[in-house]
């Protein structure tokens, strides 16, 4: 993968104001950073793979944007263990903690959530943070998995831990949930309940867990 210099001239700037919003924006507030953190929240993950799920972006922003993300202590790059020879990039802890970030923004920008547009690309994945407090409202701690007709993939809902998800199946759900991207979206969005869902005949919830009977209990009581 292309490994961008480090001249003086390609240093991001600076707000240089002594506010902790602006100092946080400093390192995080270039396009791209937190669609970069989105990606790495549900895990390590090669070059070529963001690559793949971040379209629209050139190698060569990517490459800086990692290596702004190495500099402030948001992400590591790692060698995989033999017989790979693939490079990885993993968050940091103070990566990790942009969650909530991520999650304050998907609540604000899920209304906005309406017909894709032509140009649009979609991931199943990314609708992990934005269905995140539709799911943590059943209550009770396991893995649901997400299943779009774009692809499949898997939250885990913390007891005390915190939630947090990945791309593709989980190896032994406690639930499974199917919809469609739409359906997906208003939930998410908060103008469709999974309880509405699931009447409607839009959203299938299946598993014998305490986590998919809670789930069933709460499009009981909507």
């Amino acid at each position: 993968m292309p490994r961008p210099s480090t001249r003086s001239s390609d240093r991001r700037r600076s707000y240089d104001q002594y506010c902790a919003a602006a100092r946080a924006l400093d390192a995080v507030g270039d396009r791209w950073t937190l669609l970069i953190v989105r990606e790495l929240l549900a895990g390590p993950r090669r070059y070529t793979d963001l690559h793949a799920d971040l379209p629209g972006v050139s190698t060569d922003m990517l490459a800086t944007r990692l290596k702004d993300m190495e500099r402030d202590g948001l992400a590591t790059r790692r060698r995989l263990p033999p017989p790979s020879p693939a490079y990885v990039y993993e968050l940091t802890d103070r990566g990790r903690a942009l969650l909530p970030v991520l999650r304050a923004l998907a609540r604000w920008g899920a209304p906005a959530l309406d017909t894709p547009r032509p140009t649009d690309a979609v991931r199943a994945h990314w609708f992990a943070v934005p269905l995140l407090d539709a799911l943590e409202a059943a209550g009770e701690p396991g893995t649901v998995e997400v299943r779009l007709d774009e692809g499949v993939f898997h939250v885990r809902l913390g007891d005390g831990e915190g939630s947090a998800y990945g791309d593709g199946p989980a190896e032994a759900p406690d639930a499974r949930i199917h919809m469609d991207a739409e359906t997906c979206a208003a939930v998410a969005a908060g103008t469709l309940t999974l309880a509405a869902g699931v009447k409607a005949g839009r959203v299938d919830v299946a598993g014998e867990s305490a986590l998919a009977a809670a789930l069933r209990d709460e499009t009981a009581r909507g």
